[in-house]
């Protein structure tokens, strides 16, 4: 007997029979009866009816300080909220090996599910929730053949968006300065751009790549490092819109115009990317709706994990917005033949 089973007895959604018996206020009282008696009537019983489930949710992130991660986590908090769970949260880096050890210590039968933001190419994180059977959504980030339910958006296109724009612009020195090798965001969004320039016959220059955390300083000190040297790019791509906000600090603080002695685009598009200080053009992800989904795949997945089968997958669509930090290549830049 499953909740589907019920769900075709009383001709509603799977998901409204998952809402009903665990008292989610945005099922109708009457609905929530019909729901009820059914299951009774067939011998159905949830986990949750059982008296299995703690209604708290652990999720888990990198850095409070990285505003990437607010965005994420209120709408998140906001539809867990909605559905009856509390959340409590997890600031642990799982891109290092204590990260992971502290992070599996911590996730005990207290919890019904984990929301992780922060997987690492090559984690344990899979072993860890498949030992523990506890129910995982991967949010912004994938982990190559790890069969868990995850939420991203297309960050190999939005790669491939962000050099389409800087090629438009008649850039060809292009810089780029993306995030930690260990991460789906970083290879995919690298490889997009790459792609991009390919397609028109140009090829990224080894010299001007360089690597390094999602953080204000690893954008700082490789722009200056990039801008130093003897032919500069013209424009820099970065991995995301923090390392974007360090790239413009660093140009101006080398008495650099932004976008006239180079153009910088980053990628997300959190609040302060349109902030007048910035006006950074980026690529956005809808991180509000990836969070959302997000919050919704994990509690389907909490309340009727036998009729789900396998891993599932929500992609996103990114799009490009044009700001003030990026233009066409200056008179006076330098650029290819």
């Amino acid at each position: 007997m499953t909740s589907s089973t019920v769900a075709a007895e009383v001709g509603v959604s799977q998901s409204t029979v998952s809402r009903a018996l665990r008292g989610d206020p945005r099922v109708r009282p009457e609905t929530r009866r019909l729901i009820e008696a059914a299951a009774d009537r067939l011998g159905y019983r949830s986990a949750a009816a059982l008296g299995a489930r703690t209604r708290t949710i652990g999720v888990v992130v990198a850095d409070l300080t990285n505003p990437f991660f607010p965005s994420l986590l209120t709408p998140v908090h906001d539809e867990l909220r909605l559905m009856g769970y509390r959340v409590v949260l997890f600031a642990e880096r799982t891109d290092i090996a204590s990260g992971q050890e502290a992070l599996d210590r911590l996730l005990d039968r207290s919890l019904d599910g984990v929301l992780v933001t922060t997987a690492t190419l090559g984690s344990r994180l899979g072993e860890v929730m498949r030992d523990r059977r506890l129910p995982v959504v991967l949010l912004n980030r994938y982990v190559d053949d790890m069969d868990v339910d995850r939420v991203v958006s297309d960050n190999h296109e939005g790669g491939r968006l962000a050099g389409r724009h800087l090629l438009d612009l008649g850039h060809r020195r292009i810089g780029v300065i993306s995030g930690p090798s260990n991460t789906s965001t970083s290879r995919d969004r690298v490889a997009g751009f790459r792609d991009a320039l390919a397609q028109e016959g140009v090829e990224v220059e080894e010299a001007l790549v360089r690597k390094g955390p999602y953080s204000h300083q690893s954008g700082y000190q490789h722009t200056r490092t990039l801008l130093r040297l003897a032919d500069p790019p013209t424009a820099i791509f970065c991995g995301n819109d923090i390392i974007g906000f360090g790239a413009v600090d660093a140009a101006r603080s080398l008495g650099i115009e932004v976008p006239s002695g180079v153009s910088i685009l980053g990628f997300d598009d959190v609040p302060m990317a349109s902030w007048e200080a910035f006006q950074l053009t980026t690529v956005r992800q809808p991180l509000a709706e990836m969070a959302t989904s997000a919050a919704r795949m994990l509690a389907e997945r909490i309340e009727y994990d036998g009729d789900l089968g396998g891993g599932r997958e929500q992609v996103f669509a990114a799009t490009l917005v044009k700001r003030s930090t990026t233009d066409r290549v200056g008179r006076t830049a330098r650029m290819d033949a």
